[in-house]
């Protein structure tokens, strides 16, 4: 049965679940403020009719717009979910926790985010280029090696955490100092980089000091730095922080790798779209050697990046194996990549890729055809020639055996 936005007992069951059931009066004008906003999916289960979804889509629409590449997330929906209950808790006067969480940013919340602009970075060129800009280097002595992940600090105290997949993510960071990080400083460093092609994801953070455990929920981070968890070593509860950070940020970077697989992808078969048509008229491709063995490798080469040169389908990535199982570092990773949708998007990935290899196997066996279509013509063409030339042979000897005969018969 689909949830009705407006009813009375959804509304309580929303706050009740964020623990706020005395805000019920304040949450009702915020609701009725974001009820009209939603022309996402959710909103046929909200009551939103399909001529108001139309109406809102045909005002809103921007052509610009519709060519970027969709989130598969559909953050829109989660974050507005998440808005409610935080203006909710926001509004009330007496909320504790709330106003706990709120210090330091108006909404309590700071930005992550990641930038993938190469294929894989060359680590120990981003040591060196770091150095030399004066960025210190594991400032928290997280003791993870410099091929696996670099930790530094940005000027305004941000973290910024570099992998060898080409990605950087950066916590508390504008992001145009992120950009100008990834896209300037550590150019040099890039391997393969596409610029042309930069994928960007953000998600949000909040600290709770009142937390041990860090945890997410929908696209928010909650780190626990409870102090009382670390009185005998004030530097472990940073360096356990900084680890949870790692954590999160390598399953952000997963994803946001496979967002450029995924655009790639697009491209890919966005440009083997007509075949398809020309396959259901009957007609012939008209396609060469050369297109199809472009087409064979370029299929090849990222089903090879998906599954053989990257750690994007590994269920744990080698910088966690000697990792302490208490930190719990493997279910940061896991717990992101649920939220971000990670092994859903890599098994639409594959199933895409299977597509476009059917469409590669038939551009192949056209190509074989018609390769042993010409092999017969030629064939054809040389028994031709080869009865040509025997019956011009016999021919001659015909009316040599004529002219020899008509000689003797005047004699």
């Amino acid at each position: 049965m689909p949830f009705n936005f407006s009813s009375r007992i959804f509304r309580r069951q929303l706050l009740s679940q964020i623990g706020a059931p005395s805000l019920i009066n304040n949450a009702q004008n915020v609701i009725r403020q974001f009820r009209p906003r939603f022309p996402s999916q959710l909103t046929r289960g909200c009551g939103a009719s399909t001529q108001q979804i139309r109406q809102y889509s045909a005002a809103t629409s921007d052509p610009a717009e519709s060519q970027k590449r969709k989130n598969p997330r559909s953050p829109a929906v989660q974050r507005s979910l998440r808005r409610v209950a935080v203006e909710a808790e926001r509004s009330s006067g007496d909320g504790s926790r709330g106003q706990k969480l709120s210090s330091g940013d108006s909404h309590g919340l700071k930005n992550i985010t990641a930038i993938c602009v190469a294929e894989e970075f060359a680590m120990d060129s981003v040591v060196r280029i770091l150095r030399s800009q004066g960025y210190p280097i594991d400032p928290q002595g997280t003791g993870f090696l410099d091929d696996q992940v670099v930790h530094t600090k940005a000027v305004n105290g941000g973290d910024v955490f570099i992998f060898p997949s080409g990605t950087i993510v950066s916590w508390s960071l504008p992001d145009d100092l992120a950009i100008n990080l990834a896209t300037q400083t550590l150019a040099p460093a890039a391997i393969s980089p596409h610029l042309e092609q930069i994928e960007m994801e953000d998600l949000e953070y909040q600290e709770d000091p009142s937390q041990v455990a860090s945890s997410i929920k929908g696209e928010v981070i909650t780190l626990g730095t409870k102090k009382e968890a670390f009185e005998n070593n004030a530097s472990s509860g940073k360096t356990s922080t900084t680890l949870a950070q790692i954590a999160f940020s390598s399953g952000l970077a997963r994803s946001t790798k496979l967002a450029v697989l995924e655009t790639s992808l697009t491209k890919y078969l966005d440009s083997t779209r007509t075949i398809p048509p020309i396959l259901s008229r009957g007609g012939r491709l008209p396609f060469n050697q050369q297109f199809i063995l472009q087409k064979t490798g370029a299929l090849l080469e990222l089903r090879a990046q998906l599954n053989h040169y990257s750690e994007l389908t590994d269920s744990l990535p080698d910088l966690f194996w000697d990792s302490q199982h208490e930190l719990g570092l493997e279910g940061y990773y896991d717990q992101v990549g649920r939220a971000l949708d990670v092994s859903v998007r890599i098994k639409s990935l594959n199933a895409k890729m299977d597509y476009a290899h059917e469409i590669v196997s038939v551009l192949r066996e056209t190509l074989s055809k018609n390769h042993s279509t010409w092999l017969e013509w030629i064939i054809i063409v040389l028994i031709a020639v080869e009865v040509g030339f025997e019956l011009k042979r016999e021919w001659k000897e015909r009316m040599k055996a004529k002219a020899e005969a008509k000689s003797l018969k005047d004699e």
